[in-house]
């Protein structure tokens, strides 16, 4: 079996439960493209399940999660609110930087859209407290192309055989998988992770790809 087919046999079988991931659930919701970026942020090396607990005590406080009304709060009061995402003083003022940035550069899901992948992707990277897999969760839930690693993805990739840095493996999804499945895909693939090729202990008995694993074990 090759990556694709490994891919293949995942998306087939693994069901999505998309409430469980923020990125998506928050812009499906008709969250505004700042209020998506803000759930990101929040799920940055955390669980999605404790950023969804921020994201809500944030969302309850403000109603609509704006640059503008983030900057009517203070440092200490937005951290007291994000507090369940762990590293609140961090997020707090890297959130409020990026708030300040929105507005400066009237950021908007059209402008990303009207400069194309890669420029947008550029733009995001110069943006406090945005690095390669949050630029990339908010390109992919835009429909830009992009394939985020996170550390499930990264995981799943070494056991396939897959090595290099950050680019080289979203590269190496980007040419496996079809642009208009990349999210799905990414979705899948992270909860394949949780579920089934865990960190500790992989249930490769239960795994649809079984003993075609380079790292199958055999239990």
């Amino acid at each position: 079996m090759d990556l694709g087919e490994f891919i293949d046999a995942v998306d087939k079988t693994v069901e999505l439960r998309l409430n469980e991931f923020i990125a998506p659930v928050v812009w499906r919701r008709g969250g505004n493209l700042f209020e998506m970026a803000v759930a990101v942020v929040l799920s940055q090396n955390t669980s999605d399940r404790n950023a969804f607990k921020a994201y809500d005590q944030l969302k309850r406080r403000l109603g609509e999660i704006t640059p503008e009304a983030v900057l009517q709060l203070s440092e200490d009061e937005l951290a007291e609110l994000i507090k369940p995402a762990g590293m609140y003083r961090i997020r707090a003022r890297n959130i409020r930087a990026l708030a300040d940035a929105f507005i400066r550069h009237k950021v908007t899901p059209e402008k990303l859209r009207e400069v194309g992948p890669v420029e947008a992707r550029k733009f995001l990277l110069s943006l406090p407290g945005v690095g390669e897999k949050t630029a990339d969760v908010i390109l992919v839930n835009l429909g830009l192309p992009a394939f985020p690693v996170d550390t499930h993805i990264r995981r799943i990739a070494k056991r396939w055989g897959i090595v290099g840095n950050y680019g080289e493996i979203s590269r190496r999804f980007m040419e496996a998988v079809p642009p208009e499945k990349y999210l799905e895909v990414h979705l899948k693939l992270i909860q394949f992770g949780r579920d089934i090729c865990t960190a500790r202990a992989p249930k490769c008995h239960i795994c649809p790809i079984g003993s075609k694993c380079p790292s199958y074990t055999r239990r």
